[in-house]
């Protein structure tokens, strides 16, 4: 068994305990790369799905309620530099993980961000060349 950052035990099968320790060294980016591969190889998403019928509210409540957004770079844009500028700054990064996230595009920014933050992030990183989702 072993214990979340919340000291939640979760049993962990003896077949899957390697892989589960590897995982745990990946850095942020990795771990990125290897939900984007298995999304491509398995045909499956690893984001949560909700269907609004089965309980009772509709999808323009559900957007309504929303107050956290995901922010994602699409694309990159001719100024590469003056993009991976922009997310250093607005995401207090080191140039490093900056320009990891810059050449890992299409790569989430910033998960659970209020509206405002994803704003300011947005522009900042369109204003450098680049291109920016909010979900």
């Amino acid at each position: 068994m072993e214990e979340t950052q919340d000291k939640k035990v979760v049993p962990i099968p003896a077949k899957f305990k390697a892989l589960v320790e590897q995982i745990e060294t990946m850095s942020v980016l990795e771990l990125n790369e290897l939900v984007k591969l298995f999304e491509e190889k398995f045909g499956v998403s690893a984001q949560a799905t909700m269907v609004a019928g089965e309980t009772g509210v509709g999808a323009s409540e559900i957007a309504e309620a929303k107050d956290n957004f995901t922010v994602t770079l699409t694309v990159v844009g001719d100024q590469k530099v003056q993009v991976i500028k922009a997310i250093k700054d607005k995401l207090s990064l080191g140039l490093k993980g900056a320009k990891d996230l810059v050449d890992a595009a299409p790569s989430v920014l910033k998960a659970e961000a209020k509206k405002e933050e994803a704003d300011e992030i947005k522009t900042a990183v369109e204003t450098a060349g680049g291109k920016v989702e909010i979900k």
